[in-house]
C-alpha cells in the first residue's frame, strides 16, 4: 500500500547504487555504439546457484522494490558533477546520463513463487548498456530479500502452524534491512513484526509485548502487569522471567488474570511470554500451572535467540509454545547471510539482427550457464496438485499436457522420467513487469503475495520441505536448450563462432 511516507524515503532515487564497473562498461559501450553506430541488445539471466541454508527450495521476493527502483532510474545533476568528477567519464557519455532511462523489457517469477537453482528468477532484455547498468541494484535487492522470505519460511515450517513474528530489526544490518527484512519475512510466512515503520509502509500486523526494563521501573512485577493489563486489557501477553519464571512471573501473571477475570475483562488475546531459561521445562510447567488456575486458552510465546533448528528441538521436546518471536537468526539468516544470485549475459542482438546465443564456461559444472532466450514451465501432477518438476526451455517452445513429457537431467542425463499424456498440468512462470520500459505489473499487497507464497508451498511434497537433506526438485532441460548448450561446448572448445538462433 503506497503512502507519502513510502514514495518519500523508501522509494528514492537508488541509480547510483551500483559497482563503478558498470558505469565505466556503460561508458565504453556508449563509445562503441557512437563508434560504429550498431546498436546492441541484451538479454541478461538473474539466477542462483544453491538454495540457501540447505533448503529444498527458495522463495522470490523483492520484486516490488525492483519495479519502483527501475522506474525512477535517473542520473540528477549532482550525480552527474560527482561522476565528471572522478576524472573517468568523458563529457559524451555524461550527457548519456543526463537523458538516461530504462526502456527496455523485464519478465520475472511473482514474488512470493517457489523457485529452485539453475532457473532465471529475472529475465531483463534491453539495450546493452542499461541491461549491464542495472545488474548490481537488481541482485542487491532480490538477493537481500529472497535470502530472508526463504529463511522466514523455514522458520515457519518448523513452527508447523504455530503463529511466527519477526522481531528482528534492532539486529539488523541497517534500517534497510530491517524494513526489506520483515517484508520478506512477511511473504515467507510470519504472521507479523514488531517492526512498525514496516507495517506502516506494506500495511502489515504489527505486534509486540513488553521489555524487562518495564517490570523494573515499578517497584513490583504485580504491579508491572496490573499497569499494562490496564492499559492493554485486549493484548495482554506478560513477560514472565525478569526475576523468576515460575515462582514470582506465572503466579503474578495469574493473579493479574484473575483480576481482570473479576472486573469482567473480556479474556481474548492474553498469556505470558518467555524470553530465557529451558523453554521447553518452563513453558510445560507454565502450562500445568495456567490450566490449573482456570486458564487454558492463555497463550504460551517464547523468544531468545530462536530459529528453526531450535523450534524443531522444542517441539520434539514437548514445549507447550503456541507462539514464537524470532529475531537475530531470522532477519539476518545467520548461518547462510547471503543468497548468491548471479546475473549472467544470456543473448545478444547487434544492429536489430537476430539474437545470439551467449554462454559462459567453466570448469565447475554447475557454473556453465544455459544460453539464449528462456522461460520455464512448472509441472504439476494433475491429481493432487503437486509439483512434479520445472522445466527451463527456449522461448519460442511449448508444451502441450495431452502429450507423454520424458524429462531428463541435464547433468546425469540417464535419470529420466516420463509424465504421460493428461496426468500433468502446465503453468508458465515468467510474467511480463516491465515492456518497453513502462512496467506493466500489477501492484499487490503484501498480505496477497504472502497467501500466494502460501499457496506455492502447499504443492511441494513434505519431502521438498523438510529442513534436513531435503529432496531435490528436477529443475530440467528442454531437450532444444539442452543440444544447444553441448552445441555451444563443443564449438567454444573448437573455437568456433555460434550460430544465430
Amino acid at each position: 500500500m503506497a503512502n507519502q511516507i513510502e514514495r518519500g524515503i523508501y522509494l528514492r532515487n537508488l541509480t547510483m547504487l551500483t559497482d563503478f564497473y558498470e558505469l565505466t562498461m556503460m561508458q565504453a559501450y556508449h563509445h562503441a555504439q557512437e563508434t560504429t553506430g550498431k546498436s546492441q541488445w541484451a538479454v541478461f539471466d538473474m539466477f542462483y546457484r544453491e538454495n540457501p541454508c540447505g533448503n529444498g527450495y527458495a522463495v522470490a521476493a523483492g520484486l516490488a522494490q525492483l519495479i519502483h527502483y527501475i522506474e525512477n532510474l535517473r542520473f540528477e545533476d549532482g550525480d552527474i558533477d560527482y561522476l565528471r568528477s572522478t576524472g573517468a567519464f568523458g563529457e559524451p557519455f555524461l550527457a548519456y546520463l543526463k537523458s538516461f532511462r530504462f526502456t527496455g523489457d523485464i519478465y520475472a517469477v511473482p514474488e512470493g513463487s517457489v523457485v529452485f537453482p539453475g532457473e532465471p528468477l529475472v529475465r531483463v532484455s534491453a539495450p546493452l548498456a542499461e541491461g549491464q547498468f542495472i545488474e548490481t541494484a537488481l541482485l542487491n535487492i532480490i538477493n537481500h530479500q529472497s535470502l530472508i522470505a526463504t529463511k522466514a519460511a523455514r522458520v515457519c515450517w518448523a513452527a508447523a502452524g504455530d503463529r511466527v513474528l519477526e522481531f528482528g530489526l534492532r539486529r539488523a544490518q541497517g534500517p534497510d534491512a530491517g524494513i526489506y527484512g520483515a517484508r520478506a519475512a512477511m511473504i515467507g510466512g510470519c504472521h507479523g513484526t514488531s517492526n512498525v515503520l514496516a507495517g506502516q509502509l506494506f500495511d502489515v500486523p504489527v505486534r509486540g509485548t513488553h521489555a524487562h526494563s518495564w517490570i523494573m521501573s515499578f517497584d513490583t512485577e504485580l504491579a508491572a502487569f496490573q499497569c499494562y493489563a490496564d492499559m492493554y486489557p485486549a493484548a495482554c501477553l506478560l513477560l514472565v522471567d525478569t526475576y523468576d519464571t515460575l515462582k514470582s512471573g506465572v503466579p503474578n501473571a495469574i493473579t493479574v488474570f484473575k483480576e481482570m477475570q473479576a472486573k469482567g475483562v473480556d479474556l481474548t488475546l492474553y498469556g505470558i511470554r518467555l524470553d530465557s531459561g529451558d523453554l521447553a521445562y518452563l513453558s510445560k510447567r507454565a502450562r500445568e500451572m495456567l490450566d490449573e488456575a482456570g486458564f487454558p486458552g492463555a497463550v504460551i510465546s517464547a523468544s531468545s535467540d530462536l530459529d528453526e533448528h531450535l523450534i524443531t528441538e522444542l517441539k520434539a521436546q514437548g514445549a507447550r509454545i503456541a507462539l514464537w518471536g524470532v529475531g537475530t537468526n531470522l532477519i539476518t539468516s545467520k548461518e547462510y547471510p547471503a543468497f548468491g544470485g548471479v546475473y549472467k549475459m544470456a543473448a545478444l542482438s547487434s544492429g536489430g539482427g537476430p539474437f545470439v546465443p551467449k554462454i559462459k564456461l567453466s570448469e565447475n559444472p554447475v557454473k556453465v550457464t544455459n544460453p539464449g532466450v528462456k522461460k520455464i514451465f512448472r509441472l504439476y501432477d494433475a491429481a493432487t496438485g503437486k509439483m512434479k518438476a520445472d522445466l527451463i526451455t527456449l522461448a519460442d517452445e511449448q508444451l502441450n499436457s495431452r502429450e507423454a513429457l520424458t524429462l531428463f537431467d541435464p547433468l546425469a542425463t540417464w535419470k529420466r522420467m516420463t509424465l504421460p499424456a493428461g496426468s500433468y498440468t502446465v503453468r508458465e512462470l515468467l510474467e511480463p513487469v516491465f515492456l518497453d520500459g513502462k512496467c506493466v505489473y500489477p501492484d499487490i499487497s503484501v498480505a496477497d503475495i504472502r497467501a500466494y507464497a502460501e499457496t506455492e508451498r502447499d504443492t511441494l511434497w513434505d519431502e521438498h520441505k523438510r529442513l534436513v537433506r531435503p529432496q531435490p526438485m528436477p529443475v530440467d532441460l528442454s531437450q532444444q536448450l539442452y543440444n544447444l548448450k553441448q552445441m555451444m561446448i563443443t564449438q567454444a572448445r573448437a573455437g568456433k563462432e555460434v550460430p544465430h538462433v
